[in-house]
């Protein structure tokens, strides 16, 4: 792991991240986005999971530049607080960042807030290949999603309860938007919100964890790699 302070147009400034494995020889990177809690050990942990499964060079930015919490309540405040155009601005300078140092192609995920934020930057960003949202959905005043002209591979929850976000009614209508677009897929697993989630065991579920992390990892490495790596 390595940290790293990336240059961005974001009115905040330089955004703080870690880097997993090397995009000098890896050549595809991919952005992983936190949930509302911050750039905590767990999403950390997740960055360097998924760089070791898929043997990319994943970048974990700090979107909160610093901020992290266990609290609900607070949880709540820093992602309404949340800048989201500028976080797809950080989202941006991520990409470029890992393109600057070698990656060829870039792609992004992320869970839940990073969720709704990859589905954005797939919408909003040109330097992203490919996006692997997790139960979250933007609002349609950042970014209509039917601009998407890249693959996209959506992961929800039959049980997540937070409607207008993730339920199942609102993964409906953003599979209905996106449905005939060349590349994306989409699934539902026997779960709830934050499924992937080891340090929120209500939710948490590995079976549909494990499976869903490995269909990204495959979705990722065939999206990312080029014929000259």
């Amino acid at each position: 792991m390595t940290s790293v302070n990336i240059p961005s147009t974001h009115p905040a400034g330089t955004l703080p991240g870690v880097i997993h494995g090397n995009p000098a020889t890896s050549h595809m990177g991919l952005i992983v986005l936190q949930e509302w809690w911050g750039m905590n050990e767990q999403i950390v942990r997740t960055g360097r999971e998924l760089a070791e499964m898929g043997r990319f060079a994943t970048l974990v930015p700090d979107l909160y530049r610093g901020k992290i919490t266990k609290d609900y309540e607070e949880a709540g405040h820093l992602m309404s607080g949340l800048d989201w155009p500028g976080a797809v601005e950080d989202i941006r300078a991520a990409a470029c960042f890992l393109m600057g140092k070698g990656c060829r192609k870039v792609g992004v995920t992320g869970f839940c807030m990073g969720g709704a934020l990859s589905i954005a930057a797939a919408a909003l960003v040109g330097e992203i290949s490919a996006a692997a949202p997790f139960y979250g959905i933007p609002k349609a005043e950042l970014c209509k999603v039917r601009t998407i002209n890249i693959p996209v591979q959506a992961h929800f929850g039959d049980q997540d309860t937070v409607h207008g976000f993730s339920a199942p009614e609102d993964a409906q209508a953003f599979k209905a938007a996106m449905d005939k677009k060349l590349g994306f897929e989409f699934y539902m697993y026997a779960a709830g919100h934050g499924f992937t989630n080891p340090e929120h065991p209500t939710n948490y579920n590995k079976e549909c964890a494990d499976l869903a992390l490995s269909r990204t990892v495959k979705f990722m490495q065939r999206l990312l790699q080029t014929a000259n790596v």
